[in-house]
């Protein structure tokens, strides 16, 4: 749909066409609710959390082809930094919550920080892949979207590690 008021032309795509179930993420269940200021979250809740989470980074991972195709905020929403429907959101609540359920605290914690780094990397990536194109930076969208898939990847290890330590 094409307007034209006072010599300015907007346009607004309608789209008539669903989207792929690998890049919509379902809010509606119970997992994805999000914390309450001043709450803690149980050692049963925050291991089920944790699990659902990475069941996130794996459905991301195994569609990520189709779910880069949406953009760099596509990606940031199973990173659980675009809005709140992820398990991954409020992760690093969770892990802190978990931290005292570790086999090896000084393990648990080397590998917590590399996976926040990690995540704060992919999540970085994904951002940027939106603005490259309008930047002095070098690079394509598609670039920076590689860049955060190999972030996830590692990511994803060190929520293996965190998992072994939980005994999860």
């Amino acid at each position: 749909q094409i307007t034209i008021m006072a010599g300015i032309v907007t346009t607004s795509l309608i789209a008539n066409t669903p989207q792929s179930s690998a890049t919509v993420m379902d809010g509606t269940t119970s997992e994805t609710s999000t914390f309450k200021p001043g709450e803690t979250i149980s050692i049963a809740d925050a291991k089920k959390r944790f699990k659902l989470a990475m069941n996130d980074v794996d459905e991301l991972l195994e569609n990520y082809a189709e779910v880069s195709k949406g953009g760099g905020d596509n990606v940031r929403r199973y990173l659980g930094t675009v809005g709140v429907k992820s398990r991954m959101y409020g992760i690093g609540k969770v892990i802190k919550a978990l931290r005292d359920e570790a086999d090896d605290i000084i393990e648990f914690t080397e590998a917590a920080n590399e996976f926040e780094a990690y995540l704060f990397q992919a999540e970085g990536a994904a951002y940027q892949s939106l603005f490259v194109e309008h930047s002095s930076a070098k690079g394509t969208p598609e670039t920076f979207l590689a860049m955060a898939k190999k972030d996830v990847l590692q990511m994803r290890k060190f929520m293996g590690e965190l998992a072994t330590q939980l005994n999860i």
